[in-house]
């Protein structure tokens, strides 16, 4: 008998961030906004050190799309399309989301953005056991990563034993960070943190990413920032931070430190990552383009040019998240390929969706 399709079990409810308080013992007072949309206002009221975060709802859900290439004309005869697959069980989603965690991190150290030493990690919620998560083992590189290599972490950062993960350590920080966001965000499967030169210089000026391409229009008011709140080692402090400066979008810029996407696979949160990253670097270079032009008294090409409210919101919508799965799947094709056997293309139980 053929088992039973499933559908990945990131196809949950959304959780939306709204308000919440939060007791730290850090106090700060901070707001940011845009476009008349709170990113994240955080507000620290003496004595009593509590601190309370005010998150404003993307405008965009965060849902699985049916996407269907464009056509003026319809497609006669069937044709094969990229689509995030169901899975005969939790096993194989497991087997799944840890085959393409691997490749993602490969991915990402073949591109440069393992070079900080030990930072860096990506997570992936596990689809057993809903309350853990996968994470790359401390030290190592991203370049070699196996599903193998992968370690397995509790809700109180404990590496666990017997569900075939690796008994090594992990980044601290990375525990702090990520399991705030994958427990206030139970929709996201997957977070990418990594710093590249970009991203830190870009997180130094306090201010958002601009609609000046269309692939910037992606992040279009699904995007926070979050205050610098020193290096992320203090349980349930900066962790909770982030998490709430990242709200209900798909990216965050981490103030004086680098920017970290999230996703409902991981797939997507690598790609979005990258995106993010490139969508930073062309910022830069058009804001220093128009710096230079000012100074030479220029009169043309002084200010850059964003797109209207109307067109940044429609091209962010058509990129929805089983776009951002399948713009990712050559990058997982070229890791695979040049893995010389070491990864495969397919688990067990994968089934193909059309």
């Amino acid at each position: 008998m053929r088992p039973a399709l499933r559908l990945p079990s990131s196809l949950g409810t959304r959780r939306h961030l709204t308000s919440q308080t939060i007791s730290t013992i850090r106090a700060f007072s901070t707001s940011y906004r845009q476009a008349n949309r709170n990113y994240a206002t955080v507000t620290s009221g003496s004595p009593s050190l509590t601190v309370t975060q005010t998150i404003g709802e993307s405008s965009l859900p965060f849902g699985y799309g049916s996407y269907t290439p464009s056509s003026n004309k319809a497609q006669d005869t069937p044709i094969h399309h990229i689509r995030i697959p169901a899975f005969a069980s939790l096993t194989a989603e497991r087997n799944f989301r840890k085959l393409h965690h691997a490749a993602g991190l490969r991915w990402l150290g073949h591109n440069g953005y393992n070079n900080e030493g030990a930072g860096g990690h990506v997570t992936v919620r596990d689809p057993i056991l809903t309350d853990h998560m996968w994470i790359n083992p401390h030290g190592k590189s991203f370049s070699w990563m196996r599903p193998e290599d992968l370690v397995l972490i509790n809700e109180d950062g404990q590496v666990v034993d017997g569900h075939g993960g690796n008994m090594h350590s992990v980044n601290p920080a990375g525990y702090v960070i990520h399991s705030a966001i994958h427990r206030a965000r139970p929709d996201v499967v997957a977070v990418v943190h990594c710093h590249s030169v970009p991203s830190k210089a870009f997180s130094s000026l306090g201010t958002m990413l601009e609609p000046i391409n269309q692939d910037a229009c992606r992040f279009y008011k699904d995007h926070g920032l979050a205050p610098f709140g020193g290096i992320a080692l203090e349980k349930h402090v900066e962790g909770e931070h982030i998490a709430a400066a990242l709200g209900s979008t798909k990216a965050c810029i981490l103030q004086n430190h680098g920017h970290l996407t999230a996703a409902k696979s991981v797939d997507a949160a690598v790609f979005l990552f990258g995106a993010f990253d490139r969508c930073i670097q062309a910022q830069l270079m058009a804001d220093a383009a128009v710096a230079g032009r000012k100074a030479r008294g220029e009169t043309t090409g002084t200010e850059t040019i964003k797109a209207s409210e109307e067109v940044a919101n429609y091209t962010r919508e058509i990129y929805n998240d089983e776009m951002a799965y399948i713009m990712f799947q050559s990058a997982f094709e070229d890791v695979v390929r040049a893995s010389g056997g070491e990864l495969s293309m397919r688990v067990e139980g994968e089934i193909a969706r059309v």
